[in-house]
């Protein structure tokens, strides 16, 4: 694809066009120079909110995703919708099942869907993550949910990408613990229960509200909202739509809070990971050391690879 191809294609977009849309996000996915092209093109265009919604397998977050999708509607916003799932780590293949799950949106041309394989990156999100939400705030949607796979501890990395975190917990999981293990309480924005129709939703409730008391540091000037909601009932989502939006609005004013620069540096510190991994898998020492595993000390085959990585000069072709 060409740069008049690719700059068409963002004029395209930017005009609401859903066809282009999909285009677009087909492209970024194959990844290439056309991407690069494109993100250049859409810099700085949409101004919509980025919405993380995580929480444990079960928890729930597919329905929660469903009800605040149709609320947000009724207020007159566009929603784009990203629903990460998982990839089999031998096939890479994914169910892509999020389309089945959210029937109810169908027919809706103010909301967008985009199912996405994370391809067993870290943390539960698809690599191209980012660059799909820049298209869908370029499109015009107003808010866009990132529905995660509910990846266990490591689904604290949807604050890489993420404005607002919207940390979902359910009742009788014993998530909480979890949830403290895996650092996401720390970078939580907005916490509900859901199924608070269930019996031992009060009790959940006051467990994470005491958690969050206790790790709440006095600079901390967002008060982290932990809200009941029941996706069946339809009960408790306004409020939960209400703390999304206005956490939005008040990042336009606390933009470089405690939580937002922890969420940089935890950014920074995967990035470096992310590329100090694709560079020493570049070098020609790769091949041999997965000849030796099981002969050798990963330690010792680390340090080797390491060792060639700073004796190559730290550059990646």
């Amino acid at each position: 694809m060409n740069d008049a191809t690719v700059q068409q294609l963002a004029t395209d977009v930017r005009r609401g066009d859903r066809r282009a849309l999909a285009r677009a996000l087909t492209l970024i996915e194959r990844g290439g120079a056309p991407v690069r092209s494109l993100r250049q093109a859409l810099s700085g265009y949409g101004v919509g909110s980025l919405v993380g919604i995580t929480g444990a397998p079960g928890a729930g977050k597919s329905s929660l995703t469903t009800v605040i999708t149709q609320e947000l509607r009724q207020r007159g916003m566009q929603v784009g919708i990203i629903a990460v799932d998982p990839s089999s780590p031998l096939s890479g293949g994914s169910l892509l099942g999020d389309r089945i799950r959210m029937y109810d949106l169908a027919g809706d041309s103010g909301v967008f869907i985009r199912s996405m394989a994370n391809r067993g990156q870290y943390g539960g999100l698809a690599a191209t993550t980012l660059d799909a939400a820049m298209l869908m705030r370029a499109a015009g949607f107003g808010m866009v949910l990132l529905e995660t796979v509910g990846a266990g501890q490591s689904d604290v990395a949807v604050v890489d990408v993420a404005d607002t975190v919207l940390l979902v917990e359910a009742p009788g999981m014993g998530d909480e613990v979890q949830s403290i293990k895996a650092g996401l309480l720390e970078v939580a924005d907005v916490i509900v229960v859901s199924k608070s129709d269930r019996a031992d939703a009060p009790a959940t409730l006051q467990q994470l509200r005491a958690l969050i008391r206790m790790q709440m540091d006095a600079d901390d000037v967002w008060s982290v909202p932990v809200l009941p909601v029941s996706a069946v009932q339809h009960t408790g989502v306004a409020g939960v739509v209400d703390a999304l939006v206005g956490h939005a609005q008040w990042l336009q004013t606390h933009p470089a809070t405690w939580r937002q620069q922890r969420r940089q540096l935890l950014s920074l510190q995967r990035a470096l990971e992310s590329q100090l991994r694709d560079a020493v898998q570049q070098l020609p020492g790769w091949t041999t050391a997965l000849t030796q595993l099981g002969q050798r000390d990963s330690d010792a085959l680390a340090r080797q690879l390491l060792e060639e990585f700073v004796v190559s000069g730290f550059t990646k072709e």
